[in-house]
């Protein structure tokens, strides 16, 4: 099975809080559940380390904090 990761801006108390990263499934799941709430950053992202990276590294990032994972 191919896993793609998506990086997006993550929703915090009605407003967006920090990048966060997931897998594919996981963010259309949260699409279906509550279209729009979250912004997708980057998507078809090959390896959990890259949609890691590229968290930090885009606008938004937490480069010197580290990046909140979902709980799988």
């Amino acid at each position: 099975m191919v896993v793609g990761w998506v990086v997006y801006k993550s929703r915090l108390a009605g407003t967006h809080g920090p990048n966060a990263v997931c897998e594919q499934e996981e963010w259309d799941a949260m699409e279906l559940d509550d279209p729009g709430a979250q912004t997708l950053l980057r998507s078809g992202v090959a390896t959990e380390g890259e949609a890691e990276a590229l968290a930090r590294e885009l606008p938004g990032g937490t480069s010197a904090k580290g990046v909140r994972l979902k709980a799988r």
